[in-house]
């Protein structure tokens, strides 16, 4: 499978999903110089003139080193990627949260382009795209043989345009057409509501600039609804591709107390180890949570769930994650361009690396009837990535397995039953009830 991460994302994502992104500041200025292989290079120069002189069409020099660059990165992992002057700006305007678009992150798989996530309450979710679904035509345009640049390229459009996909979906024998009108998405990252007297809601969609504000927000919002403080809380972190590095910091400082490490990065340069730690204390002061999490959650969510479980604030409930444990920085170039570069990889608490393994959650989930291997992390996620980074730290431990499986009934035609919602509120109410007997 070949499903490469493009953050831009159809200018739908707003270039932020799927990763753990830094942001930094121009780097031209102080770049070390680098020896330089010679001879490599002149052959990188004998056959850029031989494309100039023999080449059956004319080609831009410009269009020939943006190729090139291209190339180097995409040969690096599934998360390196140039970023020209459209996709810089789309990323910095994502970051915080609006941006225009149908609303989907999407990858490559086998030629065609694969849906990671709808984002929510957005005109492809409203339209029934749904995560898995392929994608083989955009109007008349088929998608094989395209580049996911120039499919995102044709998902473009004016606010209040319309586009037709034909996606082909597991279960359906035959391609399905929808009809969408492109929006404004302005994604918000934090929904919040009271499931029962006592218990809260909050779903987290991905990881913005203000995404830990809104989640103060919301529990205070919930607070208030239910006139006291909460029994217990749900955070739902369910296709979640991640975001901001820092967002997925504030998310879990608002569960943990002051001084408890939520994650650590580490890269090849010397020194590069940084350390995150919360800097307040649990806002939920020790109320039971549960964190649900599927395939779909991925990086920033896997950070956040990690750092609960490896403290032991919350039960982590569903299916093991995405296993996406690597940290892009954004590197501005003089251009307006930027280079978008796996620089580190990051650990949980307790030295996790997550790379290609996931979080595995403490109580799984599964449909009735599905296979063992559904929850394999070889099968999906980051380890099934053709250039995926490798994990040093695999195999080095015991696989970590759940404590005990959950078999959810297989949803029936029309059935809008969240069930892995209904069991995380039953697992609430069993930790309160637990709590109050122990005295």
């Amino acid at each position: 499978m070949n499903l490469k991460h493009l953050t831009v994302s159809v200018q739908m994502t707003g270039m932020i999903l799927g990763l753990c992104l830094i942001l930094s500041p121009p780097t031209w200025a102080d770049t070390e110089k680098v020896a330089l292989p010679l001879d490599d290079l002149r052959t990188f120069t004998d056959v850029y003139a031989r494309i100039k002189r023999d080449y059956v069409s004319e080609v831009e020099d410009s269009d020939l080193l943006k190729n090139a660059i291209r190339g180097m990165l995409s040969g690096l992992d599934s998360h390196s990627s140039f970023l020209d002057r459209e996709q810089f700006h789309e990323l910095q305007i994502g970051t915080s949260g609006e941006f225009g678009g149908l609303g989907i992150e999407v990858g490559m798989e086998d030629g065609f382009v694969k849906v990671i996530a709808p984002i929510d309450d957005t005109p492809a979710q409203r339209a029934g795209v749904q995560a898995g679904d392929l994608i083989i035509k955009l109007d008349d345009t088929q998608i094989k043989g395209l580049t996911l640049e120039e499919a995102v390229s044709l998902m473009r459009g004016e606010e209040g345009s319309e586009i037709t996909l034909t996606i082909i979906r597991e279960g359906s024998d035959v391609p399905l057409k929808l009809t969408i009108t492109r929006g404004l998405i302005r994604v918000r990252s934090v929904r919040s509501r009271i499931l029962e007297p006592g218990f809260g809601y909050v779903r987290i969609s991905n990881f913005q600039s203000k995404t830990t504000r809104g989640l103060l927000d919301a529990i205070e919002s919930l607070k208030r609804e239910n006139n006291e403080p909460l029994q217990g809380l749900v955070l739902d972190l369910r296709n979640n591709p991640g975001g901001l590095l820092t967002g997925a910091v504030g998310v879990s400082d608002v569960f943990l107390d002051d001084g408890a490490l939520i994650v650590y990065i580490k890269g090849r340069i010397e020194d590069s180890e940084m350390r995150y730690s919360a800097s307040t204390n649990d806002s939920l002061k020790g109320a039971p949570l549960v964190v649900l999490i599927n395939r779909g959650s991925a990086s920033a969510s896997e950070i956040v769930a990690g750092a609960i479980q490896d403290h032991k604030r919350g039960t982590v409930l569903g299916a093991t994650s995405f296993g996406k444990g690597s940290v892009q920085t954004i590197l501005p170039l003089r251009d307006n361009t930027a280079l978008k570069l796996t620089t580190a990889r990051y650990y949980t608490p307790l030295g996790r690396s997550i790379q290609n393994e996931g979080i595995v959650p403490d109580i799984l989930l599964k449909e009735a009837g599905d296979p063992e291997e559904t929850d394999d992390p070889a099968a999906t996620g980051e380890a099934a990535l053709q250039n995926r980074l490798d994990n040093p730290e695999s195999g080095s431990e015991e696989p970590r397995t759940p404590a005990s499986v959950i078999i959810l009934p297989k949803p029936r035609d029309g059935d809008t039953t969240d069930h892995a919602l209904d069991e995380a509120l039953k697992l609430l109410k069993g930790m309160v009830y637990t709590r109050r007997a122990a005295g």
